[in-house]
């Protein structure tokens, strides 16, 4: 029997091979239990942009970082710097995490913001 983090592995493998295959910007999510991360990479493997809720600032702010209202700012602040670099369009890759708690609702305030999932 697989572990809870095998499968959520099994998940990620999966989709990342699709995504890959399109040649899209991806915008790639992690998550702890205390702090959520999100990167876009370009099709070649580059980071361009990254946002998480473990900067100084971030904490200093708005404190605890694993919540769902932290990552509706870790989603928005990702879609400002996004749209500042000219990416308007992304695939979601939330790496094998399923949909719904704090990815659904850092990918809904991007979604708010201006990017294109």
């Amino acid at each position: 029997m697989l572990s809870k983090k095998e499968t959520r592995l099994r998940r990620a493998l999966k989709s990342r091979t699709k995504l890959k295959s399109l040649f899209h910007f991806r915008l790639c999510i992690n998550k702890t239990s205390k702090h959520i991360y999100a990167q876009i990479i370009s099709p070649d493997n580059m980071v361009l942009v990254s946002a998480s809720s473990l900067g100084k600032i971030f904490l200093k702010q708005y404190g605890y970082g694993g919540n769902k209202s932290a990552s509706d700012i870790v989603g928005r602040i990702i879609a400002e710097k996004a749209l500042k670099k000219g990416i308007k369009k992304v695939s979601f890759d939330r790496s094998g995490f399923r949909y719904h708690g704090r990815i659904k609702s850092l990918a809904e305030s991007a979604r708010n913001s201006g990017l294109r999932i």
